[in-house]
């Protein structure tokens, strides 16, 4: 029996150690299951794509929620447009203002000290990011990846490199466990947030002010408004900061089409308005008018307050904050080097000059990323540039010579464009210009009024010229004999011209004078002369060969008229030279009858008479030239003139 029970309870050991073992098994296989659920789970990837902006010296917080312990974090960050370079940086916590504050003052300390700005941006980084990168993707790319030890919330930093100025719309691509991330061929998976911004829920938020002046004749202006995307809102508020007006809003869309509007009667002081882009919007413009004003001439002052997805914008007490809203005027510094005027037409009231035309101005729209052709700058021919303009999508400050004259005949054309959307324009061109302010009053000794007048063909809202003091300047030889300049000088106003629209216009002013020299010597010399010899002829007592004289003078005089006439045009006034040499022709015409009278006289045997007058009549004649001479120069010179 004791044999059997052993037998019975080994035997009972035995199938309780298979039981046991088996359970160990299932258990074994349901932990296993459960842990490769979890594994798998976690290992699912997932890939968020989000668009945003950046101006210069902005950054964007993205927080990252609930990361799991042995997830792989992979980011990476291109530029769309403008020249942002990227720098991309995973911290555990919050620092949202806090770490650009202390990078500052590291950068400002070191550069005081003469530290390796590269060194101590590696140093700064490592010391405050889990993982960071500047240029780890292809060309200015940023990309990280990392590999999480802890589970819980995690912040990435997106910004431009601290080492240049850099701004514009860049795509961040965020995956978790998708190595494609950096690859740049991942695609997003669902609407899935893995990414959120911390500045709000659309992480969209711009807010703008803008002060301007409303002149006649319209008191109205316009703005364009940046590109917005769907689900975007804008608010506007408007207000009077001088003059009695009540400003309107109107916001009109691509097609000219009013989309909505604020204060448009003129109700109310101020003026709000609140539009909400259901499908995102491009070239739709905001404009503002001075409405129920008093006074039609005095010019009026407002306060413009705009903002995307900033509901605070319609109390007007939002501050400032992210990219513009609206596009303002660009300014254009603009200037002419006058190098060679080759002609003076006085008949056609014109001038032929070589010249070289100068304009820069900085447009973002123009802006790229130096990694996209490995090169500083770009330079451009006419027609190359006029490409560059059509991909960018933007457009150029155009002009036109508002008093030219038949074809401008261009030498050389170049742009020049740097990353940051500097451009610079240069044209060396000939033509002919219209000088419309000729006076020949007082020719020869005028001086003549020229000028060379610049239109932009956009409207002053776009763009705004700037005189470029600098390259204005008049060259050293301009190889024109007959003129020599006297003082020139550059102006910008805005006026209704070519297009006529208010807009911008540079002239470039300079008066120029006559060498006297082949008037001194080949006219006012020999009519010198010419007045001598008939004054000597009173000290003869043979009338006849006086009354020869003269005669011949008058000739002379003729000649002389019409030796002036062929350079100047058939004019509805007379020239001081004119009066002069008619004076002249008046004087000579009563010497000769004043000499025919003597002779007369003295045939009728009246010869103690005509003695008598011819003594005085020696030393009026000279008298009578000079004071003629002297109220002729007093009415073109004198202060009545």
């Amino acid at each position: 029996m004791y044999v059997v029970s052993c037998l019975s309870q080994a035997k009972s050991q035995v199938i309780s150690r298979r039981s046991s073992l088996l359970l160990s098994l299932v258990f074994a296989l349901i932990a296993g299951l459960g842990f490769s659920l979890r594994a798998g789970a976690q290992s699912a990837p997932r890939v968020q794509i989000i668009t945003h902006e950046l101006a210069a010296h902005e950054a964007a917080w993205y927080r990252l929620s609930d990361i799991q312990a042995g997830e792989t974090l992979y980011v990476r960050v291109e530029t769309l447009d403008g020249n942002f370079d990227p720098f991309v940086g995973l911290v555990e916590r919050n620092l949202q203002g806090q770490l650009g504050e202390e990078f500052e003052q590291l950068v400002r300390r070191a550069l005081a000290e003469g530290q390796d700005p590269i060194a101590m941006l590696d140093s700064f980084a490592s010391d405050n990011f889990i993982a960071w990168d500047d240029d780890g993707g292809p060309g200015y790319a940023a990309s990280l990846s990392h590999t999480f030890s802890e589970s819980g919330d995690y912040w990435l930093l997106v910004t431009g490199s601290p080492f240049h100025e850099s701004f514009g719309r860049f795509r961040l691509t965020v995956g978790i466990n998708e190595p494609a991330v950096l690859t740049g061929e991942a695609q997003a998976t669902g609407d899935e947030i893995i990414a959120l911004q911390l500045a709000d829920a659309s992480g969209r938020s711009r807010v703008q002010e803008l002060r301007g002046r409303l002149s006649p004749p319209s008191f109205s202006t316009f703005f364009d408004v940046r590109p917005l995307e769907a689900g975007d809102a804008l608010y506007v508020f408007a207000e009077p900061l001088s003059g009695d007006f009540r400003p309107t809003l109107v916001l009109s869309d691509f097609g000219g089409k009013p989309v909505a509007s604020g204060n448009f009667g003129g109700a109310t002081q101020t003026a709000v308005l609140e539009y909400v882009f259901d499908e995102g919007g491009r070239g739709y413009q905001l404009t503002v008018t001075a409405c129920c004003r008093e006074s039609d001439d005095a010019p009026v002052e407002y306060r413009l307050l705009v903002g995307v997805n900033a509901p605070d914008v319609l109390n007007g007490q939002a501050q400032t904050q992210g990219s513009p809203v609206l596009n303002t005027p660009i300014p254009v510094k603009i200037g002419i080097r006058l190098q060679q005027i080759t002609n003076v037409d006085q008949k056609a009231e014109n001038f032929d000059a070589v010249a070289t035309l100068r304009m820069e101005w900085i447009d973002p729209a123009l802006a790229f990323s130096p990694d996209t052709c490995d090169c500083q700058f770009k330079l451009f021919t006419a027609n190359s540039f006029n490409q560059f303009i059509q991909e960018a999508e933007g457009k150029w400050p155009e002009f036109t010579l508002f008093n030219q004259q038949g074809n401008r005949w261009v030498q050389n054309r170049a742009v020049v464009v740097y990353p940051t959307g500097r451009a610079i324009y240069i044209e060396r061109f000939t033509t002919t210009f219209q000088a419309p302010d000729f006076n020949f009053k007082q020719f020869p000794f005028d001086i003549q009024h020229f000028f060379i007048r610049v239109d932009s063909l956009f409207p002053a809202e776009f763009y705004v010229f700037e005189n470029d003091a600098e390259f204005t300047q008049i060259g050293d030889q301009l190889g024109e004999e007959e003129w020599y300049i006297v003082e020139s000088s550059a102006s910008v106003t805005t006026t209704i011209a070519t297009t006529q629209a208010l807009s911008s216009r540079y002239s470039f002013d300079f008066n120029m004078r006559r060498h006297l020299n082949f008037y001194i010597f080949r006219i006012f010399i020999p009519l010198l002369l010419i007045i001598l010899v008939s004054w000597i002829t009173f000290f003869l007592k043979d009338y006849n060969k006086r009354v020869d004289v003269t005669s011949a003078n008058l000739l002379l005089f003729i000649a002389f008229n019409f030796t002036i006439s062929d350079d100047l045009p058939r004019l509805g006034y007379l020239t001081y030279l004119d009066t002069l040499l008619t004076t002249t022709f008046a004087i000579s015409v009563f010497v000769v009858l004043f000499n025919v009278a003597l002779k007369r006289l003295e045939q009728a045997e009246k010869t103690g008479f005509v003695q008598t007058v011819d003594n005085y009549t020696i030393w009026l004649y000279p008298v009578a030239y000079l004071a003629a001479f002297s109220l002729v120069t007093y009415r073109f010179f004198g202060p009545f003139f």
